[in-house]
Formats: C-alpha cells, sequence, structure tokens
C-alpha cells in the first residue's frame, strides 16, 4: 500500500479555503494518511509554495510549515494543531516568517500552489539546529523510504 496524504478541507489541486490562510483564521488545515512503510522510523511534513512571489515570474520557495520526528503510528493532525497537541516527540521547524508552526497561505499576487509533502524515514532525526527546511531535507538524504503529496492552491481575493 502507498503512502497517502488527503485533508478533509480540500481535495488534490484544489482550493485551500480561505479559513486556513491569511485573509481567514490562518490555522492549519486537518491532514491524513495513510499506508506508512512497516519499517518506518518517524514521519516528517513540509508545507511549501514555489510560486512566490508571483507565479508567472517565480523567484524562490516559501516554507509554511515543517515538522519533524513524527511518530510512524501517527495518522494525521487535526485542524488548527498546536504546540502542545502533537504527537510527543514530534519537533518544530522555522518556516520563512522565521517562527515555528503553521504559516498560511499569503500569496501577493496570483494563485499559488501549496505543496503538503509526507516523507516516512527509516530514521529518527537528531534534534535540528536550526530546523529550517533546508537542514530538515539533508538530514533526510539518503533516509526516505516513502512519500506523499497533496496539492492546494490559493490566490487572495482583493478587498
Amino acid at each position: 500500500m502507498a503512502l497517502t496524504l488527503s485533508s478533509s478541507a480540500f481535495v488534490d489541486q484544489g482550493e485551500i479555503p480561505e479559513r486556513y490562510t491569511c485573509d481567514g483564521q490562518d490555522i492549519s488545515p486537518p491532514l491524513s494518511w495513510s499506508g506508512v512503510p512497516a519499517n518506518c522510523k518517524s514521519l516528517a511534513l513540509i508545507v511549501d509554495d514555489p510560486d512566490a512571489p508571483d507565479p508567472k515570474a517565480p523567484r524562490m520557495v516559501w516554507v509554511h510549515w515543517v515538522l519533524y520526528n513524527l511518530p510512524p503510528d501517527c495518522t494525521g493532525l487535526p485542524e488548527g494543531v498546536t504546540d502542545s497537541q502533537l504527537p510527543p516527540g514530534t519537533e518544530q521547524g522555522l518556516n520563512d516568517w522565521g517562527r515555528p508552526g503553521y504559516g498560511g497561505p499569503c500569496p501577493p499576487v496570483g494563485r499559488h500552489r501549496y505543496f503538503h509533502k509526507l516523507y516516512a524515514l527509516d530514521i529518527v532525526l537528531p534534534k535540528l539546529v536550526p530546523a529550517r527546511k533546508a537542514e530538515l531535507e539533508r538530514a533526510m538524504k539518503g533516509h526516505v523510504i516513502a512519500e506523499a503529496r497533496l496539492i492546494g492552491t490559493y490566490e487572495r481575493k482583493r478587498r
């Protein structure tokens, strides 16, 4: 069975509801997964936007959320998960706002894509300092045994 990632809030390639963005409550969407390999020791989640700042001329990937060392028996995260609600042992990295936790879509122009990437790893990672996406990807190198992704889109309504 392949590793799968989904959300009850939006379908793959569908629009992320405003509630999960800077225009709404800016809380994390509910996520669930299945098909974690039997030899998995930990999971990692990265949410990023490869269309920043403008999808017509992207110049960078903006990181919205970094989690690692989620236990392999974890099957998802509830809507608006807080640090204290994360499974024991889970570590939060810094997003590109320079803070831990989720930062929702807030594109300056156009419709952006938001990649939710779940990785099954054959190790538990050491504590990363700093724990940014780049450090996590380096630490995961050679240890990813399965991955899944869910893509949502969002475009701000001009008010």
